[in-house]
């Protein structure tokens, strides 16, 4: 059999793919029973109900929408969202169809870390594939396959593409449609351009080859990004989506913050669990990756640490540092790998055996240490949601006059349970409000010229526009005290 044919073909027995499906089953469920018993099952973010609102019309009514008959380009993810419009199709959403989709997606990066150990080391040969479980059950992962949310596919298509790189595949074509993809589920997908043409130039020898090499790739990647692009221009008449523009706005403040005090948080919410003990084998492994001069692995590390940069610059590192997330897979596989190269050498000569086993049972206690502690976390952040933003949106729907029209900051579960006309304070259904988001001033002029009924947001979020209004509803919540004494509240505008 060609090399051709047998990458990107999973060289694992029926027994562990089986081992890593039950291993899946198993962690989803522990999310869920934590869920149910601290308050309800749902969903951790509010956005999930945003692409559920579309994949719901586009199942239903056949349209790309937010509000019925007003096409909208405010899902960050056009394939996640056709991708839970098949759950409506089948009668299994919301809820079923999306924890499915996360947790196929979260055994399939099981499959590809494990897959992808046995081919850049043959040293590497388990008896329980534990590379894979460990992807399924680090938290971070495990978090984002119950978010509801596009994040971990993303991970699974950006390590999928970089693992390819790192085991010196010279499918270039194959490359270029897997970049082009990754744009169809996050617009990051771009920055998949660097690593691919970083190792085409370092790996082929001559102009000619690069040459073609480049060629190949460019054509996969622009026959998925040109419809991408006419996809956004012919719904929002941008090339990107919304919340491309409307989230860089929103967090201007941000971006001014010291470089240094975003890097503390990102390290916090990156080495938060296991990853701490990853921290040094993911250094041996850049080492290593330097002497034998594996441009893939180096490409991939780079590719990482700037997709990390490259948000903490835009964007706030929250809610479990969710935006970086995808670089977090190849992250963790980088340092596994190591781990796994560390055990077959013998660096600390007879008192190797111990550094080994202690590295590998702390890995381990860690690891099933963080699977309670984050579903409790897990638990708690869709008790928020649920005892803030459906208990609001609900509520709205059985409450409020059908023809109010209200101003809203989190749009998702509202634009999911009611049917009210809305004002997007977050520009991603309504992009007009984008150039003055950060206004409280020209917020409230705008509310004023569209005709705004109500205003409905968390009180601290817009002092200004909030003081003195009359409240009409506040939300109780779970009754955690998550929101510190903060919650949802509906306020008569006019």
């Amino acid at each position: 059999m060609t090399r051709a044919s047998t990458e990107f073909r999973s060289p694992l027995p029926r027994r562990d793919l089986l081992l890593l499906a039950g291993a899946t089953l198993l962690a989803g469920a522990i999310y869920l029973i934590f869920s149910a018993f601290v308050y309800k099952v749902g969903f951790p973010l509010d956005d999930a109900w945003i692409h559920l609102t579309f994949a719901r019309n586009l199942a239903e009514h056949g349209q790309w929408a937010f509000r019925l008959g007003v096409p909208s380009a405010g899902s960050t993810s056009p394939l996640w969202s056709a991708l839970l419009a098949v759950g409506f199709w089948l009668r299994l959403a919301p809820h079923a169809w999306t924890y499915l989709l996360g947790l196929s997606t979260l055994w399939a990066l099981g499959i590809v870390s494990e897959a992808t150990t046995r081919r850049l080391l043959p040293i590497y040969k388990p008896r329980l594939p534990w590379i894979g479980f460990f992807m399924i059950v680090e938290w971070h992962n495990l978090w984002a396959a119950m978010s509801g949310m596009e994040t971990l596919l993303h991970g699974l298509i950006v390590t999928t593409l970089l693992a390819a790189l790192m085991t010196d595949s010279r499918r270039y074509l194959t490359l270029g449609l897997l970049t082009g993809l990754s744009i169809w589920v996050r617009p990051d997908g771009l920055t998949l351009l660097g690593p691919v043409a970083l190792t085409i130039l370092l790996t082929e020898k001559g102009l000619t080859p690069r040459l073609r090499a480049l060629v190949q790739y460019l054509i996969g990647f622009g026959v998925l990004f040109v419809f991408y692009l006419f996809f956004n221009l012919l719904i929002g008449g941008a090339p990107m989506p919304n919340t491309f523009y409307a989230k860089q706005a929103e967090y201007v403040v941000w971006q001014g913050r010291p470089i240094l005090a975003r890097l503390g948080e990102l390290g916090l919410q990156l080495l938060v669990g296991p990853s701490f003990l990853l921290l040094p084998a993911v250094l041996m492994w850049t080492v290593r990756s330097v002497r034998k001069q594996a441009w893939g692995s180096l490409a991939a590390l780079i590719w990482a640490i700037g997709y990390m940069l490259l948000y903490i610059s835009r964007l706030p590192v929250y809610q479990h540092g969710r935006y970086v997330m995808p670089a977090m897979p190849i992250f963790f596989l980088l340092g596994l790998l190591a781990v796994v190269e560390f055990s077959s050498s013998k660096v600390f000569g007879r008192y190797h055996w111990l550094a080994e086993s202690l590295w590998k049972i702390s890995l381990a206690a860690v690891t099933l240490l963080f699977i309670v502690l984050g579903a409790r976390s897990y638990a708690s952040d869709v008790a928020l949601i649920e005892g803030q933003m459906v208990a609001t949106a609900r509520w709205t729907a059985a409450n409020l006059p059908p023809d109010a029209v209200l101003a809203v900051h989190d749009i998702g579960a509202l634009g999911y349970f009611d049917n009210h006309t809305l004002i997007d304070l977050a520009g991603l259904v309504s992009p007009e409000v984008i150039p003055f988001i950060r206004d409280e001033d020209q917020l409230a002029a705008h509310l004023d010229a569209a005709g705004a009924d109500y205003l409905i947001a968390f009180p601290d979020f817009y002092p200004q526009m909030t003081a003195g209004r009359e409240i009409i509803f506040v939300a109780q919540g779970a009754g955690l005290g998550e929101t510190n004494g903060i919650n949802m509240t509906i306020y008569r505008w006019k």
